[in-house]
């Protein structure tokens, strides 16, 4: 409509020009208004709308696309598995007598994934925990901290074996110490420790160092780390289970899921007999009183099979120690002790043999054709020359042959079967070193535990390595009688004693005879035999009839009225500067004619054999023979 510029309003019923002119206005407004609303409403309408769209797209790439992994993620979150330890396999004497058990312990342990990510957090979860458990704040502290930027579940060892009473606690606070939890596990307990530590040993906690060198196991395993218990570790050890459970996210447990059960650990049976193995370490701390002597070992062997029967050492240590975590003080104790009680002297103490290498001399030059049974060799008065240099012998002996001179331990006759005097050109270090190995001398045995040593035998060109000088007679001459440079452990003498009792064949020795699988089945293991058939059954019976001699009119008579029939063979041996003192040597078997067990006792430092081993075997054998009572 077109409006007249020179139109004036007029009054109207009344009303003001005014409150004409402000009505027009509002209802032009109200019709200019209308376009805009519904354009904002266009605008919201179509915004929500791509929104919605936008908002399904997420969801569905977020449910289709991405849900397999948001869904693995969700559930590594919620769903914890804790560890169900495996309990260790035992350990039996060959009765079946348990030599190892399982005690039940409680370790506190931090799950890195729990620790507070916050520092004020973490001194107060430290405090709290150094105080439940008596333990330096500073290094709780530590070990918070140093795995508070892990999100491991793996847990990680605070303190192994709490009471009961502090277990009670931290289970109790659990709200309060985030990242600290109680694992269940178990320690060893050793049943006569002392007396079966050198053969057993002992496991711990496995270390940073050992965990890199074995896969499958947590920072809060334990480990064998001597003897047995590290030999036979893959047995011994069993398979972890898993109690699976959901937890919030504070990892407290919700509810259960399921339980994948553990697999315990495979039981050993040992070839040790336990009374036998008693009866051994006692009878030689009585004979360490008397002799004022204080080190000594011992090994008995099945002549059969190789099993080993007892293995003894004194002084010796008690494994517990071990498996309770043993103190700083305690360690240091062992460690500083001059009589090494941690040292396991029947496979690694090397000691000249004495005498008792001479029955292998003997095999050796009966072998060799130097000697024959009957051949006789003058005593030369106790003492022979060469040159400006004498040999002499322990007592002077009349005319001998080889089954005497074994059981009167004649070293003239040695010394010349040996290196040669007269008329008898002798074996030569050569062939004394090949003899001395074939019996098992100069190597280790295969013993199934660690830390065996081998022992030397000498020859003319380790003495020009190691001495830097040439090899003499008077070297051959020490040889033949186990002196000099030569040097055996007591394992090794027991094995060759026991190789001579069978007619020849050289086991390898062997501490376990059985393992028993969790799941009922049984290995057993079976001899194994080094060598066989490498010395005539009539060299050897010329040998052994020798050493029953020597029980009967030789050096061992003590044991000729015994109820059944033993043989053997004395040894002293000297040592330290000048010669000046002695180890005292007697290896044996019995009965003379079925052998049933062979064996080797030592002495340190208690003068002849015949005074300090001899008497330790014949209280054995009247015990081991006599009812065992």
């Amino acid at each position: 409509m077109t409006r007249n510029r020179n139109y004036r309003p007029r009054n109207i019923s009344g009303m003001e020009i005014e409150d004409y002119v402000l009505s027009a206005t509002e209802k032009e407004a109200a019709r200019m208004e209308k376009p805009l609303e519904k354009r904002w409403f266009d605008f919201l309408w179509w915004s929500m709308l791509a929104f919605v769209f936008l908002l399904g797209g997420r969801v569905i790439f977020l449910t289709v696309i991405k849900g397999a992994y948001y869904q693995n993620v969700s559930s590594g979150n919620s769903i914890r598995s804790i560890v169900i330890k495996a309990p260790r396999g035992r350990i039996f004497d060959r009765t079946g007598k348990p030599l190892v058990n399982n005690v039940p312990s409680m370790d506190v342990v931090i799950i890195p994934a729990d620790v507070p990510r916050d520092d004020a957090k973490i001194k107060d979860v430290a405090a709290k925990v150094s105080s439940i458990l008596n333990m330096d704040n500073n290094e709780v502290l530590a070990d918070l901290q140093s795995n508070s930027k892990s999100k491991s579940l793996n847990p990680v060892l605070l303190k192994e074996n709490i009471g009961q009473e502090q277990a009670l606690i931290i289970m109790e606070k659990a709200n309060d110490i985030p990242g600290i939890s109680i694992e269940k596990t178990a320690i060893r307990d050793y049943v006569d420790g002392p007396i079966f530590s050198h053969i057993l040993g002992y496991d711990g906690k496995i270390e940073q160092k050992e965990l890199e060198q074995n896969q499958g196991y947590l920072l809060t395993d334990y480990i064998g780390k001597q003897g047995i218990e590290k030999s036979y570790e893959k047995y011994l050890r069993g398979v972890h289970g898993a109690d699976q459970v959901e937890v919030d996210s504070m990892g407290n447990i919700k509810r259960e899921v399921g339980i994948i059960n553990s697999k315990p650990g495979s039981d050993l049976v040992m070839s040790i007999d336990a009374d036998l193995q008693k009866k051994l370490y006692d009878s030689m701390t009585a004979i360490l009183q008397k002799t004022n002597t204080k080190i000594a070992s011992a090994v008995a062997i099945n002549p059969q099979n190789g099993q080993v029967l007892a293995m003894v050492d004194v002084p010796s240590y008690d494994n517990n120690l071990f498996a309770n975590k043993i103190s700083g003080n305690d360690y240091a104790n062992l460690i500083n002790d001059p009589n090494k009680p941690l040292f396991n002297r029947s496979i690694a103490g090397e000691y000249p043999p004495g005498s008792t290498i001479k029955p292998a001399i003997a095999a050796a030059a009966l072998s060799e054709g130097v000697i024959t049974p009957s051949t006789t060799i003058d005593g030369l008065g106790g003492m022979l020359r060469i040159g400006s240099y004498t040999f002499g012998d322990w007592k002077t002996h009349g005319p001998s042959d080889v089954r005497t001179a074994i059981a009167q331990s004649n070293d003239i006759f040695f010394y010349t079967i040996g290196g040669g005097y007269g008329n008898i050109q002798g074996l030569g270090m050569n062939n004394m070193k090949k003899w001395d190995n074939l019996f098992g001398f100069g190597s280790p045995t295969g013993i199934d535990i660690g830390g065996e040593a081998s022992g030397l035998i000498p020859d003319e060109q380790w003495k020009l390595d190691n001495i830097h000088e040439k090899w003499s007679v008077g070297n051959s001459y020490h040889a033949a009688i186990g002196q000099g440079y030569v040097t055996a452990t007591p394992l090794q003498l027991a094995n060759y004693t026991a190789a001579i009792a069978n007619g020849g064949t050289l086991y390898k020795p062997q501490l376990v005879s059985k393992i028993k699988k969790s799941d009922g089945s049984v290995i057993s293991i079976a001899p194994e035999v080094i060598r066989s058939g490498f010395v005539s059954p009539d060299v050897l019976n010329v040998v052994r009839e020798g050493m029953r001699q020597t029980v009967l009119a030789g050096t061992a008579q003590p044991l000729k009225d015994m109820p059944i029939e033993i043989a053997g063979k004395t040894g002293t041996a000297q040592f330290g500067i000048g010669a000046s003192q002695e180890h005292g040597w007697f290896i044996s078997f019995a009965p003379f004619s079925n052998p049933e067990i062979a064996m080797a006792v030592l002495v340190e430092g208690a003068g002849e054999g015949f005074t300090s081993a001899l008497p330790v075997t014949k209280e054995v054998y009247q015990w081991y023979f006599g009812g065992r009572n």
